[in-house]
């Protein structure tokens, strides 16, 4: 079972989700995937997350965050011992949307809400400082992210399989060239 996660203000009808879907569906595996659409309160995303992890053994699941995905992939990973997959995750995301706070609105639904202090307090219990088994993790990091500093993330995740591409954005456009790498370390042949 593959579990995508997407990032802050975003939804399953992400880029990178849709193209894991569809390359999931073209090797006739698409009942294997799962993009859940995640509610904007950290402490509600992660039930749904751990509700729907409950679908499959946790040795044949693989997280797949993106940005703030990345984020709950990484402490899912390491509270329920699945391999998780990390595109530009972010790393401390309880500092770095202090600048967001108030008004929001999903890039993708267009549904409006409040970014608070109570949404900060949420993602700062879900910090994780290292992970304890690196090998859990692959992490696909983009030198050109204009959100996030690529290099905070190579060094927290030192010891995972890490792919580090050159240029690019935030939005990871060369994500689709590299769905095999992510197949191949979910197990999936």
């Amino acid at each position: 079972m593959l579990i995508y996660l997407h990032g802050f203000n975003s939804s399953p009808q992400s880029t990178k989700a849709h193209q894991l879907q569809a390359r999931l569906e073209a090797i006739g595996r698409g009942s294997e995937f799962s993009c859940p659409a995640l509610p904007d309160r950290p402490a509600q995303a992660i039930a749904l997350l751990e509700r729907e992890m409950t679908r499959a053994p946790a040795e044949s699941t693989t997280l797949v965050g993106s940005s703030l995905g990345g984020y709950y992939a990484t402490w899912l990973a390491e509270t329920h011992g699945v391999r998780a997959v990390l595109v530009n995750p972010a790393i401390t995301p309880h500092l770095g949307l202090r600048a967001y706070l108030g008004p929001q609105k999903n890039l993708h639904t267009g549904e409006p809400y409040e970014l608070t202090e109570q949404h900060l307090a949420q993602l700062q219990v879900l910090w994780v400082e290292r992970p304890t088994r690196p090998e859990r993790y692959y992490l696909m990091v983009t030198t050109g992210d204009e959100v996030l500093d690529y290099r905070e993330a190579v060094e927290k995740y030192v010891g995972a399989r890490q792919l580090v591409v050159q240029g690019s954005d935030h939005g990871f456009a060369e994500f689709e060239q590299y769905l095999d790498s992510v197949l191949e370390f979910a197990g999936i042949p």
